[in-house]
């Protein structure tokens, strides 16, 4: 009797216990699924806020261009000039608001002016052909100038490949940056072969442009300028974008 007596507390002790265990449960698996979410969710606003210059400096105003000359049948000049309202919105504001020329804005809409004035050349058909890297050739003498200021405008496309949008990789990228090591030798080389390859696919096409039949450089230049993007994108990941991949993840893991 007395051992029913000294067992039945202890079964009711653990019955209670087990009752009061299972909403903590609940409550941990709860909190751990609130900080998974806040974890997601300051990746998915970390990956925003790193796009959001090459978005709304590049691809915006190329995008926009594209849809009004090829789409709504707009002329070359009318859709050079409404693709450039972002950027030169961007630049001014960067100027009056933060005391700074925004760097890719004021590239894309220098290269917008470019080809609004080579857009008033007619006549020849090889100059025709030819100008038409003017712009290209604008952009590539822009970035490796860019590179010589310190400020490497590659680095707008660059950061949110290697970084992936996550908030830790960023704060590494950001360390590295300012150690000014072999990361930020990387980061200007990437902006120089770059650089490099758009001002030589320019020259590649003014060249074939006067020396080759018209005919035949209608497709040559697309195939050209296809062949010098493809190794420029295969020769910059190796020499530059995949170090720094692997410096950035080895940080990350070590931080």
């Amino acid at each position: 009797m007395s051992q029913l007596v000294t067992e039945a507390p202890t079964t009711a002790l653990t019955s209670t216990s087990v009752a009061n265990s299972a909403p903590a449960g609940n409550d941990d698996v709860r909190r751990e699924d609130v900080r998974s979410d806040d974890g997601r969710d300051d990746v998915r606003k970390a990956r925003v806020e790193s796009l959001k210059p090459l978005v709304l400096d590049a691809l915006v105003p190329t995008a926009l261009y594209y849809l009004l000359s090829k789409g709504f049948g707009m002329g070359t000049l009318a859709a050079l000039a409404w693709s450039s309202v972002v950027p030169a919105g961007r630049t001014a504001w960067g100027l009056v608001k933060e005391r700074q020329v925004n760097g890719l804005a004021a590239l894309i809409l220098t290269a917008n002016v470019v080809g609004l004035l080579l857009s008033l050349v007619a006549g020849d058909p090889r100059l025709m052909l030819a100008k038409d890297s003017g712009i290209t050739a604008t952009v590539g003498i822009a970035v490796l100038l860019s590179v010589i200021s310190g400020r490497p405008l590659m680095t707008a496309a660059l950061k949110p490949w290697v970084t992936k949008g996550k908030a830790e990789r960023v704060a590494v990228w950001e360390r590295l940056s300012a150690e000014r090591g072999q990361f930020v030798r990387l980061e200007r080389r990437f902006s120089v072969l770059w650089g490099g390859a758009l001002f030589g696919e320019a020259l590649l096409r003014v060249v074939g442009a006067y020396t080759l039949p018209v005919d035949t450089m209608v497709w040559l230049g697309g195939a050209i300028a296809a062949v010098v993007i493809t190794l420029t994108v295969m020769i910059s990941g190796a020499l530059a974008v995949g170090p720094m991949e692997r410096m950035v993840g080895s940080a990350t893991a070590n931080s």
